[in-house]
């Protein structure tokens, strides 16, 4: 089975991440534990170190202020172009908040509270709590009907259907996962969005993307939704704060800002110029990436080469893992091994969770880290029990990869699931 990448590409990737073979803490390891943050770009490092020393602040009358404003600016201008936000009047815009989490609940309160008493307020059991929680607590307090739609647990995703029959002409706000960051499952998130719009045409839609960002491109354009956030660490960046996306319609609600100040305001204080600079790497990493895969020379298109390439390589990684690697047995195989979503699964995204009979989650993954192999238990509590309990399980263990992992790796990961298996 090959892998989505040359040779040569593969290890150009690898090179540009650190610690990509070894724990600066544990040594040589494979990391399958990308969900829960993926590994960082070396010039995020090195950038988030050049901005820490600077003592300047924006808006102040000097270069020094000046060229941080135009960093961040040029950062808002590169997330529009990775993301492919909608142009010109339809543009709305990037902020910073201290995380995804925060911010999707930001979105959710302000848009439930912009539609108090209106109507309903729906969601999906897939949901992380992020957004679930935030649904809840804010269609409470704007006295508004929380409907939550059941997800399917064989596949572990919810198709557009499912929302389509729901959805109510008095339907206000929507939330949306984009991909699950416990069965790996995406959503068509564009799908949805038609299919509560033909119900719902002024419903405000907010998508969590933020386990979808590192494994596929993001085409704001065609969502046609009304926000969407990401945590930049989860996308080759740093911890220490989210991103969100605001059409023109959210951003002009109700929201705390400064009196006086600039109405379409979101950002509360002073934010990190260095954040921002990062995300400019990631889009610069996207740019050389498209161009190592495809002939393509414009930004855009090399954005896109990229993410079909990522998708590619998670997809032969993802396939080698359940299907085997040479004289190496794939988990499909493993009698006692069951996979949450199915073995065969086209809506998975660089994640396999499973689970082996007669040995507890919490066990595999300690035997596998013992074995240098790092993955994450996934336990049915408030973060992960609306996938798992329905399922009638205690926990489960998450692989979940990125595209500078190598069919080595998986190698690796299946020699020890072997054992375990057994």
């Amino acid at each position: 089975m090959k892998s989505g990448f040359s040779d040569s590409v593969m290890e150009q990737v690898r090179g540009r991440f650190a610690h990509v073979e070894s724990c600066p803490f544990e040594g040589r390891r494979v990391f399958f534990e990308n969900a829960g943050g993926a590994l960082t770009l070396n010039s995020v490092v090195e950038t988030s170190a050049k901005f820490a020393a600077i003592p300047d602040n924006q808006g102040r009358a000097n270069g020094a202020s000046r060229a941080l404003v135009e960093r961040i600016e040029r950062a808002k201008a590169d997330m529009a172009l990775m993301m492919n936000a909608p142009e010109g009047a339809a543009g709305g815009q990037f902020f910073m908040g201290e995380s995804g989490t925060e911010l999707l609940f930001r979105l959710i309160m302000n848009a439930c509270l912009a539609r108090r008493g209106q109507g309903q307020v729906l969601s999906a059991s897939l949901e992380h709590p992020a957004s679930r929680s935030a649904a809840a607590r804010w269609a409470a307090e704007a006295e508004l009907h929380h409907v939550v739609i059941a997800h399917d647990d064989a596949t572990g995703t919810i198709a557009a259907a499912a929302y389509g029959e729901a959805v109510t002409e008095d339907t206000v706000v929507a939330t949306i996962v984009h991909t699950s960051p416990v069965t790996g499952m995406g959503v068509d998130v564009a799908a949805v969005s038609r299919a509560i719009r033909a119900k719902a045409p002024e419903c405000l839609i907010i998508v969590d993307g933020i386990q979808h960002a590192a494994h596929g491109a993001i085409d704001l354009a065609a969502y046609d939704v009304d926000g969407y956030v990401i945590s930049p660490y989860k996308m080759f960046s740093r911890h220490g704060f989210g991103l969100a996306w605001m059409s023109p319609v959210l951003e002009a609600v109700a929201h705390n800002a400064l009196e006086g100040g600039p109405a379409l305001n979101w950002e509360m204080g002073t934010r990190d110029t260095g954040a921002y600079a990062t995300l400019s790497d990631v889009c610069g990493y996207l740019e050389w990436l498209g161009g190592e895969v495809s002939g393509a020379t414009e930004r855009r298109a090399r954005i896109v080469a990229a993410g079909e390439a990522i998708h590619a390589q998670e997809k032969a990684l993802s396939d080698a893992m359940i299907d085997g690697v040479g004289n190496l047995a794939g988990l499909r195989e493993m009698e006692r091994v069951t996979i949450l979503g199915g073995a065969d699964n086209p809506a998975r995204e660089g994640l396999v969770s499973l689970v082996v009979e007669g040995v507890p989650s919490a066990e595999v993954v300690e035997r596998l880290n013992a074995a240098g192999i790092r993955t994450h238990l996934r336990k049915a509590d408030h973060y992960s029990g609306n996938i798992l309990t329905p399922l009638g399980l205690e926990g489960c263990v998450r692989v979940s990869m990125c595209h500078y992992n190598s069919l080595q790796d998986v190698s690796q990961f299946l020699a020890v699931m072997k054992d375990i298996a057994e």
